[in-house]
């Protein structure tokens, strides 16, 4: 997807405030043990998640975005049940499913649903695309009008796809295709929301816009509320009405859209945000591009205090000895620095 694209993105669509949360996140943890010697006794843990809490209103699309590996996958399985948290509470419609046993869960399945990062890897090679769209209608046994190859062949319709590709095989497709296929087996159960895992990453430049324009005209159709997660920018200015930012396991800001690419106030958004090219040419100021130095902390032992301040160009001795909370310094914008910027003071 262009800049171009990015920046001709339509007016935020972001819900009241004052309805209930459809998905509530508090102080979410993953921590994976690390185990040395023949008792395999734990001599630590990659803190892959590290207490975030956020909530998605019904019909909003909330981006998280981030480096690679600083929790962003890990947090969109959590959110989906696939993984077991170590610590804090997912809310799903005001249930708590943070420890649903797999029979309880089960039920829920159908309300959340997960779309995967690479279209080649989350397709059976083995099973047609009616077998693959159709298997949630078996597992949850949902009795469809018409059969299921009728109602898997109007999604795959729905999905820019031709119904008479319901016989053909994974590998016969493109990958634009393949992550269409799956788009069409998580809307199989007409979810309420799903968490879309980077699903346009692996795909060309000249298909992302498709795909992202794809979401866009679903959610408008059927009411859906979506997390998606991505690395970005551009796709995630396009497609959110609140950004979420993600560091080293914690949510750094958090704010609307236009509010937090206009003027963000975490050291590291401004300096992600540095990084995105102006599509304008007739503009002739030149933005200050601000290059982080050195590498991102291990999150087996990351920094004392604020995560950031090893690569921080505004770091103070109060950086490592307290770590910010994530306050709120403009209504609906939430930063998580002692020195912010673009506050206005």
């Amino acid at each position: 997807m262009t800049d171009t694209q990015a920046t001709a993105a339509v007016p935020s669509k972001a819900p009241s405030a004052d309805r209930e949360p459809l998905l509530r996140v508090t102080d979410l943890k993953r921590h994976f043990p690390i185990t040395k010697g023949v008792l395999r006794r734990q001599h630590g843990a990659v803190r892959a998640v590290d207490g975030i809490s956020f909530s998605v209103l019904p019909g909003e699309t909330l981006g998280v975005v981030g480096e690679s590996g600083c929790g962003k996958s890990t947090m969109g399985r959590l959110v989906t049940r696939l993984d077991e948290p170590t610590g804090g509470k997912v809310e799903f419609e005001g249930t708590d499913i943070t420890h649903l046993s797999t029979g309880r869960m089960r039920p829920l399945r159908k309300d959340i649903q997960i779309i995967f990062q690479d279209p080649y890897s989350s397709l059976n090679p083995r099973h047609t695309v009616g077998t693959i769209v159709g298997a949630p209608f078996r597992l949850q046994k949902v009795a469809t009008e018409g059969g299921v190859k009728k109602a898997v062949q109007e999604l795959l319709e729905l999905c820019g796809l031709s119904p008479e590709h319901y016989n053909r095989y994974p590998h016969e497709f493109s990958g634009g295709q393949r992550q269409r296929i799956g788009i069409a087996r998580a809307l199989a159960l007409r979810p309420k929301m799903i968490v879309a895992d980077e699903p346009v990453s692996a795909l060309d430049v000249s298909i992302q816009a498709q795909v992202v324009n794809l979401l866009d005209d679903l959610q408008k159709e059927l009411g859906l509320t979506y997390l998606i997660i991505a690395h970005d920018l551009s796709v995630v200015r396009h497609v959110s009405d609140r950004v979420a930012v993600m560091y080293l396991g914690k949510i750094v800001e958090i704010a609307d859209r236009d509010s937090l690419y206009a003027a963000p106030t975490h050291p590291y958004t401004v300096a992600l945000m540095s990084a995105v090219p102006v599509p304008d040419p007739r503009r002739k100021e030149r933005r200050e591009r601000i290059l982080l130095t050195g590498d991102v902390p291990s999150p087996i032992n990351p920094p004392s205090g604020c995560r950031f301040r090893t690569r921080c160009w505004k770091a103070q001795d109060i950086c490592a000895s307290q770590e910010p909370p994530l306050v709120e310094l403009r209504p609906g914008h939430q930063s998580a620095c002692h020195f912010p910027e673009n506050t206005g003071a």
